[in-house]
Formats: structure tokens, C-alpha cells, sequence
């Protein structure tokens, strides 16, 4: 950059690097999405179309950015999960979040025909995006199972909400006044004796959100040595919908966070 007289204007931007050796999570989350879901008429309480499409972008998402280690989302949030090791974009926190969030959102955009082939997108959906440091493994282990926790619950409230006013025909406050002060057991039970549903069987994408992540698997290539078909090991971006609260997730995927 040339050298101006007023060049001194850049003394008024402020570093905003992130500590090192820590994981960083860029956790973005749908802006207005309650408003945006209604007036592009998603399925209550859950929509497959929605979901995939935020699978969608954050798979490309973990194409793009191989620092990101995995990924982990539920209804309108993604949450990447930073190498403690990366130094991407100089692990400058605004240059991270920024690139992330508008890619993310272009991809929404640009994929959203794909999904949705027979709803216009009548204007662009907007995310918000933060950056936060974890400084041990066992944090943000800790930090991911508070983020499935939360889909767990949040599906399990809306599951009966959503069943109750369209199976009933009652009122949204209605169905409020019915859940108000229920525990899970008893959600269970009413959608179970009340709605006929058994909570289990719910597809596990609904229950227990995508976590994403890196793994070799064998895949038919062309070797270009002699032109013949032969199995390689490859590295793939996977889509699973498990649980990773404890132990038993991350003990059969050691290479994941260490």
C-alpha cells in the first residue's frame, strides 16, 4: 500500500487476534429465522429441506476451510470447530468470522433451489457470527454437548408444540399452557397416550442434530499411472447424526480434537 498523509487512519484499527493453542468455535446463528421459516413456509416442527441445506453449507464450508476440524448444527446454527494448532488468517478473530459467516450465507443463497426447487426466495437470509477460544480438549468437549443438549431439548419442546396445535387444532397458547413447567418425561408421555408418537423413532437429524467431520474411507479411483480402477483411501467430509455427549463418540474417532 502506497504511503499517504493519510495513512495515520489506520492507527485507529485495533488487533484482535485469538489467544494461541486454544480451539476456536465460530458459532453462527440464523437472524430472524422464526420470520424467515414462516414466510418461506417450512414444515413444522421440523423441515428436512432446511436442515439439509444448512448441512449443505457447512459441508462446503469444511471443504474450503481444512482447519475446521468439525462441525455441529441444529435447526438455524452451525458451530465450527478450529484446530488449536491453525493459524488461519492469523487467527485475527473479525478476518475468521467474517469469511465464515458470508460464505456460509452465500451458500445458503446459492444452493437454496437445490432444496427448495418450488419456493421462490423471496429475500436473502441473514446470520450472525461469533468467535470464542476453548483452551482444553475436555472444554470444548463440554462445549459441544452443551450445543447438542440443546437440541435435545429445544426438538423435544417443539416436537409437542408443533403436534399439539396442527394434530389438535388448538392455539399456540394453548399448546404453551399444556407444556408450561413439563419435565421431559412428560413430553414424552403426551405425545406418546396424547399424539401417538413415540419420540424415539423421531429421525435422529431431528433429535440429535449433524455433526461433521473428517474421516479416509475407501473410494474408487483411476490411477493415473495405468488407467485402471483401484481403491484408494480418501479423505471425505461426513454427515452423521449421533450423540457425542460423553465419551463413546469421540473414543471411536481419536483423530478428532486432539
Amino acid at each position: 500500500m502506497a504511503k499517504s498523509k493519510y495513512e495515520y487512519v489506520k492507527t485507529y484499527e485495533r488487533d484482535d487476534f485469538l489467544l494461541p493453542e486454544c480451539y476456536v468455535v465460530v458459532r453462527i446463528d440464523g437472524r430472524s429465522f422464526h420470520k424467515f421459516t414462516t414466510d418461506h413456509s417450512f414444515e413444522k416442527p421440523n423441515d428436512t429441506r432446511g436442515i439439509s441445506i444448512m448441512n449443505k453449507c457447512a459441508t462446503e464450508i469444511m471443504k474450503s476451510f481444512t482447519d475446521i476440524e468439525v462441525a455441529y448444527g441444529e435447526s438455524d446454527e452451525y458451530s465450527f470447530v478450529i484446530s488449536k494448532r491453525s493459524n488461519l488468517f492469523q487467527r485475527r478473530s473479525s478476518k475468521i468470522c467474517t469469511t465464515i459467516v458470508s460464505f456460509f450465507s452465500s451458500n445458503y443463497v446459492f444452493h437454496w433451489s437445490q432444496f427448495f426447487p418450488e419456493t421462490p426466495l423471496q429475500y436473502p437470509p441473514t446470520f450472525d457470527a461469533r468467535c470464542v477460544c476453548y483452551p482444553s480438549r475436555k472444554s470444548i468437549l463440554d462445549y459441544l454437548s452443551w450445543r447438542q443438549a440443546d437440541c435435545h431439548i429445544n426438538n423435544l419442546y417443539n416436537t409437542c408444540f408443533w403436534n399439539l396445535v396442527l394434530k389438535e387444532n388448538i392455539s399456540n397458547e394453548e399448546a404453551q399452557n399444556i407444556l408450561k413447567g413439563t419435565l421431559s418425561a412428560a413430553k414424552n408421555e403426551i405425545l406418546f397416550t396424547r399424539l401417538g408418537i413415540n419420540y424415539t423413532k423421531e429421525p435422529a437429524m431431528f433429535r440429535k442434530g449433524s455433526i461433521l467431520f473428517r474421516d479416509k474411507v475407501d473410494q474408487k479411483v483411476i490411477d493415473p499411472r495405468n488407467g485402471k480402477e483401484v481403491i484408494r483411501k480418501v479423505s471425505v467430509v461426513l454427515t452423521v447424526h449421533e450423540d457425542f455427549i460423553g465419551l463413546p463418540f469421540w473414543n471411536a474417532h481419536p483423530h478428532l480434537l486432539v
